[in-house]
């Protein structure tokens, strides 16, 4: 009878280790499914829905209640920032700047967006009277306004000047 008990002890220590190891081997089957299918919904998202959502995000951009402007002279005209900054001071923009570019050799007037939402930029285009085709996008952090105006040898074809 000794002979049995030690074989039913040494059975039963064996199914245990043996059911521990299956525990074991379970949960980390079960960890690494929920981890696989956690990446999969990621990847999937980030490829059909993030990029949904940017692109309308972008086609809704709204202006802001105060845009801060810079205005800066490319024409060389003595006296055309400052003219350009009261007409815009006039019109509820808050205009943190004024100085010269850097050449006065530019043709084309130009609005430039510095913070990313180009809706303030074509607002201030607008109130100006220059074409949408002349407004860009220039991030750069560096800056603590939203739109940059460049004064052009047109600039007298704008609103500031009728």
């Amino acid at each position: 009878m000794d002979n049995s008990l030690q074989k039913n002890k040494k059975a039963n220590q064996v199914d245990l280790k043996t059911s521990t190891i299956n525990l074991l081997l379970n949960i980390a089957i079960f960890l690494l499914i929920t981890v696989i299918i956690y990446m999969s919904f990621s990847l999937y998202v980030k490829l059909h829905g993030v990029n949904k959502n940017y692109s309308s995000a972008l086609t809704e951009q709204v202006p802001s209640d105060i845009i801060q402007v810079e205005v800066l002279n490319g024409c060389g005209v003595s006296g055309a920032a400052d003219r350009f900054t009261d007409y815009l001071r006039d019109n509820n923009f808050d205009v943190v700047n004024v100085s010269n570019y850097i050449s006065f050799d530019v043709t084309n007037s130009m609005v430039i967006d510095r913070i990313g939402n180009m809706a303030n930029a074509y607002k201030v285009a607008k109130s100006l009277g220059i074409k949408n085709e002349n407004v860009i996008q220039q991030l750069n952090k560096d800056y603590f306004l939203d739109v940059s105006v460049i004064i052009g040898r047109d600039y007298y074809n704008l609103n500031p000047l009728k």
